[in-house]
């Protein structure tokens, strides 16, 4: 029995086939939630599948990589820091703004619905806590739906991509980003 249990679960490519099966079925669960469960929401925002379908070129979602040369005053919130979301509840890290919403107009249209205002104030990137949304995300949020939190870390697979360290108080963003928002 023992040689038998070692042959199927301990092989190597058994494990991967497993996982290829797993990461299929969650991969399709998400891409079906996304494009479903999202249609409605009216907090304006999207799970990181909607926001990679429209990054490209445009500097869509916070994610232009155009300097901000000036920061406006009604910018109120700046990279690296710590944010919860005043409705969902759930924290996250700031990768970047726009000073008013950068995304397709259909995107806007489908996710801020009765909330056009949204679109005219500034809109931020968020890498969202994974002990708040258990699948790793990026959502974009409008500057009314968010306030600060301090002493909190964010935990998300991507956060040293952007960060070089968490200072207790916010992080501190690598020098690629810091080059992007200088005055942030």
């Amino acid at each position: 029995q023992l040689s038998e249990l070692r042959e199927s679960w301990f092989r190597l490519d058994e494990w991967k086939s497993w996982c290829s099966k797993l990461i299929s079925r969650e991969l399709e669960l998400v891409l079906k939630w996304g494009i479903n469960d999202f249609k409605e929401d009216v907090n304006g925002e999207c799970p990181a599948v909607e926001v990679f379908k429209y990054r490209d070129e445009n500097g869509y979602f916070g994610q232009s990589p155009e300097p901000r040369d000036t920061r406006p005053p009604h910018v109120k919130y700046r990279v690296g820091q710590v944010i919860r979301h005043l409705r969902w509840g759930y924290r996250g890290v700031i990768i970047g703004w726009d000073e008013t919403a950068r995304a397709p107009e259909a995107w806007i249209r489908e996710m801020h619905l009765n909330n056009r205002e949204w679109s005219r104030q500034p809109n931020y990137a968020i890498l969202v806590d994974t002990r708040d949304r258990t699948a790793p995300q990026i959502t974009y949020v409008p500057q009314e739906n968010i306030e600060v939190v301090k002493h909190t870390k964010v935990l998300h697979p991507s956060v040293e991509d952007y960060f070089e360290q968490f200072d207790g108080s916010q992080y501190l963003p690598r020098p690629w980003l810091r080059s992007i928002y200088r005055r942030d």
